[in-house]
């Protein structure tokens, strides 16, 4: 077994159960891409078991703290197995589920998505690390035999491969269709009392953002608790905030006289977005308006605020302007910019839910830009509300890291 040794003075992280060393904590030792090394402090204690990445800056993840733990097929037979019944600790109302969330599962770079239900279920999976990718065969087997599927994707396409020396890999893992033969990707998930539609091909991370599900659902109360009249959805990609706003007025028997706006770049996002729509009943019929509209968000925002248009409600759901902390500066300056330009088109007494899903934002900085961006438009607020991922992408208190994703619900004042 090959040893990584640490430099003295960091073996802190690891004592701490924190699953990452960084290259610059390595004192001597290396190893062959994904392969088990054993990592000791400077004084030669035994502090884990881990992966080695040897084109990564975090050039370890470990696997297990245990001295006595072998890392075979029968680990992540029962790492995998014990993640996915730990699904069943909580409410999810979705047949859409985050199965594997990485570092937070113990199965570090690992992201498995359920979509569906029954014969047509199918698991989506990224495989995002070195370690993880040495043992994809096994993971493969262990997913199957732990959820009875049968139809598991790659998505092995996020930029993260990069980092880690991979290349990108999308495709059939297992469950592939016949030679010659074509198997559908798009499925369509039933999340609260709605459809939704997706492709796994071609979709975002693994097809969609189930992170969202529950955000989504408090949008849809307050759209029936605020029965608003204007809606701005911006960044809206398949249409999800603005399907759940919908859903909400007509609760409330407020749908009459609404006006929606869904904002994003992608010509196929808006066309599954509308579809989606459509999916869950909406129809011109109605008496409200749904408009899509293909454009820079940014661009959008202030041919509104030329315009003299508000809104009651604005979602801003941007794209991850900062994938680590180095960009976290330029980044700042992308969400405050998007944020003050939203608060200059919110009525009075109006809700803005803004959203960072950047690892490299923190939750404190992320409300000083929110802040920021009020100040700069003129605009005071109460954050009403602090929003997260789904409980299925779970934070462990080892790994403070897994909070990506941070939201603020934000009253504007009454003037």
């Amino acid at each position: 077994m090959k040893l990584l040794k640490l430099k003295a003075g960091k073996e802190r992280s690891l004592a701490r159960r924190h699953p990452w060393v960084f290259e610059s904590a390595i004192a001597k030792g290396s190893g062959d891409a994904g392969e088990t090394v054993r990592i000791e402090s400077h004084e030669g204690k035994f502090l884990a078991w881990a992966a080695c990445s040897p084109a990564s800056q975090i050039r370890a993840r470990a696997w297990s703290f245990d001295e006595t733990q072998r890392i075979d097929a029968a680990f992540f037979h029962a790492r995998v197995a014990s993640a996915v019944n730990a699904r069943a600790l909580f409410d999810l109302q979705s047949d859409g589920v985050r199965l594997i969330h990485g570092e937070a599962d113990g199965l570090p770079g690992l992201i498995v998505d359920r979509y569906g239900a029954g014969e047509n279920a199918v698991l989506v999976a990224q495989f995002l690390s070195a370690g993880v990718e040495r043992w994809k065969a096994v993971l493969a087997d262990a997913l199957l035999a732990a959820t009875g599927l049968t139809r598991l994707y790659e998505r092995s396409d996020a930029s993260g491969r990069e980092r880690e020396g991979l290349p990108k890999v999308t495709g059939w893992l297992r469950g592939a269709p016949p030679e010659g033969a074509s198997a559908p990707t798009d499925i369509t998930i039933r999340e609260h009392d709605w459809n939704l539609k997706l492709d796994i091909a071609t979709g975002h991370k693994t097809g969609f953002y189930l992170d969202q599900r529950d955000s989504r659902l408090r949008f849809a109360e307050l759209a029936r608790q605020r029965k608003f009249k204007r809606v701005l959805n911006c960044f809206c990609y398949t249409g999800g905030f603005t399907v759940a706003a919908i859903s909400g007025l007509r609760a409330a028997g407020a749908l009459a006289g609404a006006e929606l706006i869904s904002v994003d770049s992608s010509q196929p996002a808006l066309r599954q977005a509308e579809a989606n729509l459509a999916l869950n009943g909406f129809r011109e019929s109605d008496g409200a308006s749904a408009t899509f509209l293909d454009a820079d968000v940014n661009a959008t925002l202030r041919r509104l605020i030329d315009e003299g248009q508000h809104f009651d409600a604005i979602v801003l759901d941007p794209p991850k302007f900062a994938p680590t902390v180095a960009h976290a500066e330029r980044a700042a300056r992308a969400y405050k910019d998007i944020n003050r330009l939203a608060f200059k088109l919110l009525s009075p007494g109006g809700v803005l839910l803004t959203f960072s899903c950047s690892g490299g934002i923190s939750a404190d900085l992320f409300h000083k830009i929110v802040a920021s961006a009020g100040l700069d438009a003129g605009v005071n607020g109460y954050i009403t509300e602090r929003l997260g991922a789904a409980p299925d992408h779970p934070m462990t208190i080892e790994f403070p890291e897994g909070e990506y994703l941070k939201g603020l619900v934000v009253v504007r004042k009454l003037d």
